[in-house]
C-alpha cells in the first residue's frame, strides 16, 4: 500500500517558455524605443528644414525689397540727372546764342526741311500746287504726317522756334498759287512726280514731339489748313437763344440772338487811311530795337530789356517797345495730344475747349485742363489716318460739329457722345465749320470750291455757295465764318480772294481782293462791321463790312482798311477778341501776335510752340485764348490788363 502513495515530487514546469515571452517583450520595447528615437530625429530634421526654408524666404523678401529700393533710387537719380541736364542746357544755350550773335550769322540748317501741308489745285492734288509747285490730279488734300521738331530757318538757339535777325528763308509772296511753291517749313525738295502726287501724303502716327524726325523728302502736317474760323457767340448769356438742360448751356433766355446788343467795339473804329506795307508793321521801322523788317520777330530776346519780355520754362513773349504796354500774358494749361492739333474752339459759355486731331475730337474743361470727352466714330475704317480739320460748338453747347478728310460733317450729341446728324455732300475734305449764333444753320467750307449752308433742324442743304469762275482754278475754300447777325457768310480760298455771300439769298455780295497769296483764315469782328483775313503772304487784312455789297453794285472794289505786317511766315489762323479790342493771329513762324486794330501795331509776340501755330481761338467770355500746333500740343493762355 505504501507504493500506492509513493509519488514523485512535482517540479514547476514551463520555465523556458516564460523566458521566451520576456525576451519578446524586451525586443518589442527595444524596437519601440528605436522607432521613438527615429521619430524624434525626423522631427528635428523637419524642424531644421522648415527653419532653413523660412530663412531662405526671408532672404528672398529682403532681396525683393532691395530691388524695389534700388528701382526707386534709380528713378530718383534719373529725375535728378534730367533736372541737372536741363539746368546745364539752360546755362549752355545763352553762351551758344552769344557765340552765334558774335559771328553775325545764323547756323545753317542741319538737314533739309520737309514740304508743307498746303492747299492748291492741280492734277493730282487740289493743294498740290503750293506743296510742290506742280500740278496734280484727283482733288484731295493730303493730311499731315508728324512734324519735325526743329527750329525754323534763322531761329536762335535757346529759344525754340524764335526767328533770328536774318529772317526765314525766302518764300515767294506773289503769283498764283498754282505756279508758286512756298513751303510751310522753309524750302522744300524738288517738285513731286505725278505718281507721288497720286497717293495721300504719308503721315506718321504722331508720337511725342521730341522723338519726331522725317527724311528730307517726307512731308509735313497741313499746318496751313487747320484753322478755327468765325467768332464764337458773343454778348451776355442772357441774350442768346438757348434752351435749358444742355450739357454746356450758356444761357437761358429765349430772346432771338440776331438782335445783337449794342456794344462798344473798337475794331470798327479803325482809321480808313492807314497805309498798307511796311508802315503798318508790328513795330515802326525806327528805333534801337527794330530789326531789318521792323517786326517783333526780328528782335533778339537775349537783348530785349527785362520790362519788354516775359519768359516761362518753354515759352516767352516780347512786347512792342514802340507802344504802351497794356497787356500781360501767361501760360494756363498745356494739353498734350497724340497727333497734330488741327483746330481749337471754345464753347459759347467759355467753359470748354474742343480740339481736333487724328480720328478724334476731344473736349477739355478750361478751368482745370482735364479731358472730359472723346468723340470717335468707331464705324469708320481704322486703316490710315483721318484728321479732324475743324470743330465748332453749337451755341447751346449741346452739340459739337466736326469736319474731316472723309468729306462728312458729323454733329455729335456731347452728352451721349453719339452722332445725332450726318451731313454728306461735299466732294473734298472739309476744312472749316461755323455755327450761326441762333444755331439754326451751320456753314462748311471744303476743297471742292464750295461753302455750303445747312439747316440744323431738317438737315437740308439750304445753299451751295460755289466758286465757279472759270478763271479761278485753284479756289478750294479753306475757311468760313458767319457774321454775328447771321446775314453773311465769308469764305477764304486758295485763289487769294475773300468772298462774302448773303445767307438769305445765296447771292455773292463781295469779292475782296488784295492778298498776294492764298487766304487761310477769316473771322468777323463781334459787331460784324469788320472782316479779318490771314494769308500765306504773311499779312492780315481788315475789311469794312458796314456796307456789304454796295461796292459790288457800283463795280467798285472794296479795299482793305489796313494791312497788318509783322509775321515772318505764313499766317494760318486769325481771331478777334470778344470786345473787338484785339486781333490775334497764329503763324507758321510759330508765333502768336496780338494786334491793336486802331493803330495796326502789335502789342506783343508770343512764342510757345515748337512748330507752326495752326489754330488760334479766343474765349467768348473771359481773358483766355487757345493755340493748336503741329507739335502735338494745344495750349491755353491767359491775357489780362497790365497793372
Amino acid at each position: 500500500m505504501s507504493n500506492i502513495y509513493s509519488h514523485r515530487q512535482l517540479v514547476p514546469g514551463g520555465g523556458a517558455g516564460s523566458n521566451r515571452v520576456n525576451e519578446l517583450i524586451d525586443a518589442l520595447k527595444q524596437e519601440f524605443d528605436n522607432l521613438q528615437q527615429e521619430a524624434a530625429m525626423y522631427k528635428m530634421q523637419r524642424d531644421d528644414l522648415e527653419h532653413k526654408v523660412q530663412q531662405q524666404t526671408d532672404e528672398v523678401n529682403l532681396i525683393r525689397q532691395g530691388l524695389y529700393d534700388l528701382q526707386a533710387t534709380q528713378k530718383n537719380m534719373k529725375v535728378q540727372y534730367d533736372n541737372e541736364i536741363r539746368a546745364l542746357q539752360r546755362d549752355i544755350d545763352p553762351q551758344r546764342i552769344h557765340h552765334s550773335s558774335s559771328s553775325h550769322a545764323a547756323p545753317p540748317p542741319s538737314h533739309p526741311q520737309p514740304p508743307p501741308p498746303t492747299i492748291g489745285q492741280g492734277q493730282n492734288n487740289i493743294f498740290g500746287a503750293i506743296m510742290s509747285g506742280g500740278g496734280g490730279g484727283s482733288q484731295v488734300l493730303v493730311a499731315p504726317p508728324q512734324m519735325m521738331d526743329q527750329p525754323p530757318p534763322g531761329s536762335q538757339p535757346g529759344h525754340p522756334g524764335y526767328p533770328g535777325p536774318n529772317g526765314p528763308q525766302s518764300v515767294p509772296q506773289s503769283g498764283g498759287s498754282s505756279a508758286q511753291s512756298p513751303y510751310l517749313n522753309g524750302s522744300g525738295p524738288a517738285p513731286l512726280s505725278q505718281q507721288q502726287h497720286a497717293s495721300k501724303r504719308q503721315r506718321m502716327e504722331d508720337g511725342p514731339p521730341q522723338n519726331m524726325g522725317l527724311p528730307p523728302n517726307s512731308q509735313q502736317p497741313p499746318s496751313s489748313l487747320y484753322n478755327s474760323n468765325g467768332m464764337p457767340p458773343q454778348g451776355p448769356p442772357g441774350q442768346q437763344s438757348l434752351s435749358q438742360g444742355g450739357y454746356m448751356n450758356v444761357g437761358q433766355s429765349s430772346k432771338p440772338v440776331n438782335k445783337i446788343p449794342k456794344q462798344v467795339n473798337l475794331i470798327s473804329q479803325i482809321p480808313q487811311n492807314i497805309p498798307e506795307g511796311p508802315q503798318s508793321s508790328g513795330v515802326p521801322p525806327t528805333g534801337p530795337l527794330s530789326g531789318a523788317q521792323s517786326g517783333l520777330g526780328d528782335m533778339d530776346p537775349e537783348n530785349v530789356p527785362a520790362q519788354l519780355k516775359k519768359e516761362g520754362s518753354d515759352w516767352f513773349a516780347i512786347f512792342n517797345p514802340k507802344v504802351q504796354r497794356v497787356l500781360d500774358v501767361e501760360l494756363f494749361h498745356t494739353l498734350d495730344h497724340n497727333s497734330v492739333v488741327c483746330c481749337v474752339k471754345f464753347s459759347g459759355d467759355g467753359k470748354y475747349l474742343a480740339t481736333g486731331c487724328n480720328r478724334i475730337a476731344q473736349i477739355y474743361d478750361v478751368h482745370n485742363g482735364q479731358k472730359i470727352c472723346v468723340l470717335d466714330d468707331t464705324s469708320v475704317d481704322k486703316s490710315g489716318d483721318l484728321y479732324i480739320r475743324s470743330v465748332c460748338f453749337s451755341p447751346d453747347g449741346k452739340h459739337l460739329a466736326t469736319g474731316a478728310e472723309d468729306k462728312q460733317i458729323r454733329i455729335w450729341d456731347i452728352r451721349s457722345q453719339t452722332i445725332s446728324k450726318l451731313f454728306p455732300g461735299h466732294e473734298q475734305d472739309i476744312y472749316s465749320l461755323d455755327f450761326s449764333r441762333d444755331g439754326r444753320f451751320i456753314v462748311s467750307g471744303s476743297g471742292d470750291k464750295t461753302a455750303r449752308v445747312w439747316d440744323m433742324v431738317s438737315g437740308e442743304l439750304l445753299y451751295k455757295l460755289a466758286i465757279d469762275e472759270p478763271s479761278q482754278k485753284d479756289a478750294g475754300v479753306t475757311s468760313v465764318a458767319i457774321s454775328p447777325d447771321a446775314l453773311y457768310v465769308a469764305a477764304g480760298s486758295l485763289d487769294k480772294i475773300v468772298r462774302v455771300w448773303d445767307t438769305r439769298t445765296g447771292i455773292l455780295l463781295e469779292r475782296l481782293e488784295g492778298h498776294k497769296d492764298s487766304v487761310y483764315s477769316v473771322a468777323f469782328s463781334p459787331d460784324g462791321k469788320t472782316l479779318v483775313s490771314g494769308s500765306l503772304d504773311k499779312t492780315l487784312k481788315l475789311w469794312d463790312m458796314t456796307h456789304c455789297g454796295r461796292n459790288n453794285n457800283n463795280n467798285q472794289k472794296n479795299q482793305a482798311k489796313t494791312t497788318l505786317t509783322g509775321h515772318k511766315d505764313f499766317v494760318l489762323s486769325v481771331a478777334v477778341s470778344p470786345d473787338g479790342r484785339w486781333v490775334v493771329s497764329g503763324s507758321k513762324d510759330r508765333g502768336v501776335q496780338f494786334w491793336d486794330p486802331l493803330t495796326a501795331q502789335t502789342q506783343f509776340m508770343l512764342q510757345g510752340h515748337k512748330n507752326s501755330v495752326i489754330s488760334v481761338a479766343l474765349s467768348p467770355t473771359g481773358k483766355l485764348f487757345a493755340t493748336g500746333s503741329g507739335d502735338c500740343r494745344a495750349r491755353l493762355w491767359r491775357y489780362y490788363d497790365e497793372m
